[in-house]
């Protein structure tokens, strides 16, 4: 075991951030590095406070997030130790809960009480570009025969039909597939397999502001990472892994939440050649528009398949309520996910897997969701053109939703409100602070009036003309 003066030192070397958070972050890191075994006797909070400058009250509250993270446990008055790390940590204490709830709470607008047909934040899909489910239901009730009958608790998370589908669409060869509830449930059962109070984890900047929470309520490091016009920054990303040795990297393939951007084949070759020389770290790709995205499938997986982990979701290309996403990836990790399934809900709804492999395969369904792809892309660049002739460059390469610049975030919020018009602030979906407010418009909702839409989003992009006042045009009357 370590000596007090031993334990003091290494401590004080792994710390470069003396706020609790940082304190925390850098013990739990020394704890999965193993430089800190289980068992070991920690140092007191005075005497850590003393080593590091900073209060008593500083190191307890470093101390206090590391024992709700499960990192380190209290044997009273024989002191604090390193805790046994078990098999498969999982971590949903919400540290910071504030910021957690603040950034969820701005996401979906909720704080103007603006009307429902005007809201424009929500980055849902057109119920009325959905496919239709009752061919889907019908067929099968009229088949009973062809309704799946489990036999066993332990059957396979994955229809066999709707895993050979899968397979036959999947953008790289997947050694394990699962089913889960969504993509959301599918990156937190990830996370919880793959990262680790303290650890640091790289995501696009901007960046998807659940997961952004999800990552915070683990005790993750977030780093972010810039776009570029097909995807990271390759430079920046090679940057942030020799700096930080990250565990994982999350990204959004195609249709980027908010920037709309996709990633192209030959970016991803580039992208793929930063990251060979860092044969650790987990690659999660959240392909949350699946069927929508106006680009073919692409993934990293088709370079370092042994890295990536993908998730396809159906949410927004044939329903909500399907409930439905598929995990392909490392075999090891993608199992871990569907072992630790087994302990909670235990599998998909194979009812809903049904339906799902139905409509993959009704020539019906499958030119419904083609349609709402081709109007999805007609919606953003009937507004794209209409928000540049008000002077307004805004982009949406792919996907449901506009990502527009505004020279005051507040006072365009305020602006639209008055309007009746909600959009997401931009400020949640930022790792880090950056010049320029923005916004984001699901555009994906907007069916017609886009001049006049255009109008009023620019007068609040535009904020205040020096000396004039805001510009207040007429409110629109056929964009709904």
């Amino acid at each position: 075991m370590f000596r007090r003066c031993d334990l003091l030192a290494l401590i004080a070397s792994a710390v470069d951030d003396r706020s609790a958070r940082g304190i925390a972050a850098a013990v739990s890191r020394l704890v999965t590095a193993g430089s800190l075994p289980s068992g070991s006797r920690l140092p007191t909070v005075r005497d850590v406070a003393r080593e590091l400058g900073v209060s008593p009250t500083t190191v307890s509250e470093a101390w206090q997030s590391l024992l709700r993270a499960g990192a380190i446990q209290t044997r009273g008055r024989s002191g604090t130790f390193v805790a046994a790390v078990p098999r498969q940590r999982l971590r949903y204490a919400r540290m910071g809960g504030p910021a957690v709830e603040d950034r969820y709470a701005a996401r979906r607008g909720g704080r103007h009480g603006r009307p429902e047909w005007a809201n424009l934040s929500t980055g849902v899909p057109d119920h009325d570009l959905l496919p239709d489910l009752t061919g889907a239901l019908r067929r099968l009730g009229a088949d009973r025969r062809s309704l799946p009958a489990p036999t066993s608790y332990l059957d396979a998370p994955v229809l066999p039909g709707l895993e050979a589908v899968l397979r036959d669409r999947w953008p790289f060869p997947p050694a394990r597939m699962t089913v889960v509830d969504g993509a959301l449930d599918a990156l937190d059962r990830i996370t919880a397999a793959v990262v680790r109070f303290g650890d640091h984890v790289l995501v696009e900047d901007p960046a998807f502001p659940p997961m952004l929470d999800l990552l915070d309520a683990v005790g993750a490091s977030v780093v972010g990472v810039p776009l570029a016009a097909e995807g990271l920054q390759p430079a920046a990303l090679a940057a942030a892994l020799a700096e930080y040795a990250p565990v994982a990297l999350y990204l959004q393939p195609r249709a980027h939440n908010p920037t709309g951007v996709s990633m192209t084949a030959g970016h991803a070759a580039t992208l793929a050649g930063v990251l060979s020389d860092f044969p650790d770290i987990v690659i999660v790709e959240d392909d949350h528009a699946g069927d929508i995205s106006a680009m073919p499938p692409v993934s990293l997986g088709s370079f370092l398949p042994s890295q990536v982990v993908h998730v396809w979701s159906f949410s927004k290309s044939h329903g909500p309520d399907l409930r439905l996403a598929a995990v392909g990836g490392p075999e090891p990790l993608v199992s871990a996910v569907a072992d630790r399934r087994l302990l909670g809900p235990g599998w998909s709804s194979r009812l809903l897997q049904a339906v799902l492999l139905d409509m993959l395969c009704d020539p019906v369904a499958i030119s419904s969701v083609a349609a709402a792809r081709s109007e999805y892309a007609r919606r953003r660049t009937r507004l794209l053109a209409a928000l540049e002739g008000h002077g307004v460059t805004a982009t949406a390469a792919d996907g449901i939703n506009v990502w527009m610049p505004v020279e005051d975030q507040q006072y365009a919020m305020v602006t639209l409100a008055a309007h009746g018009i909600a959009v997401a602030p931009g400020a949640p979906f930022l790792v880090a602070p950056r010049r320029g407010d923005h916004v984001r418009v699901t555009v994906g909702l907007v069916r017609d009036g886009f001049d006049e839409l255009a109008s009023i989003l620019a007068s609040a992009a535009g904020a205040v003309q020096r000396g004039s006042g805001p510009r207040t045009p007429a409110h629109p009357r056929g964009w709904r």
